[in-house]
């Protein structure tokens, strides 16, 4: 059934009851919550290659690889289908699901090249692995990403499974996704209080480096919790 032109549908998460002009507010500063994020997590991957200086040692690499697995395409792959404001201006949704793919594929490449990174350089220093909060929660992030394109796969070959699981696994991949984020979030905040860290930045910047990737987090938390709630309709 066609909508009418003075008929705006929004998530139960964008602000019920809002008058047309309060929504229109709304809107502007989601956009504006949206580019912010953009601008953030490309920020973060630049600040921590400047930080790192790659190619100094085996650990240089490590950051960057993970800031930019994490910090950039992860972000990019999810806020791609925000309808808020994108980089790339694609309107068609079979391209966009093309470039989500191309971006959470690199991604895993990211992640585990910087984890191969990581492990090389504890072990030519013998240092034993896994002894920090940073360590594991890194493993709990790269296994729920895994995880999360597990479902993708089947949600991208939609033959593999059977008509009626194709709403769940949609919903579970981006469960999956949402949580896989949200511990990539935590992850990189507890990259913070490592003496790797803590040596390059201190005092207020480093309070300021600490609650920066909280704010794309917020982003794609009310994203994504928005496509999947009920939506209702409000009208001028």
């Amino acid at each position: 059934m066609a909508r009418g032109s003075s008929d705006v549908e929004y998530s139960a998460a964008g602000g019920e009851g809002l008058g047309m002009r309060d929504f229109c507010l709304y809107v502007w500063l989601r956009r504006a919550a949206v580019l912010a994020a953009h601008i953030i997590s490309l920020g973060l991957l630049v600040l921590t290659s400047i930080l790192s200086r790659p190619g100094t040692s085996l650990f240089s690499w490590h950051p960057v690889c993970m800031s930019l697995g994490f910090c950039l395409c992860m972000t990019e792959g999810i806020l791609l289908f925000s309808a808020e404001g994108s980089p790339f201006c694609f309107k068609s949704r079979k391209w966009k699901v093309r470039l989500h793919w191309f971006l959470q594929a690199l991604l895993l490449v990211c992640g585990a090249t910087g984890f191969g990174f990581m492990v090389a350089s504890k072990n030519i220093k013998e240092h034993p692995h896994f002894t920090s909060w940073h360590s594991l929660l890194g493993v709990a992030t790269m296994a729920a990403t895994v995880l999360q394109a597990i479902c993708g796969v089947f949600l991208l070959f939609p033959k593999l499974i059977s008509t009626r699981s194709f709403p769940r696994l949609r919903l579970y991949h981006a469960t999956c996704g949402l949580v896989a984020y949200l511990l990539a979030t935590v992850t990189v905040m507890s990259a913070m209080f490592t003496d790797w860290f803590q040596a390059s930045v201190t005092g207020t910047v480093w309070y300021i480096f600490l609650l920066l990737p909280l704010f794309p987090a917020l982003v794609v938390m009310n994203q994504i919790t928005s496509a999947f709630l009920p939506k209702k309709k409000i009208t001028s």
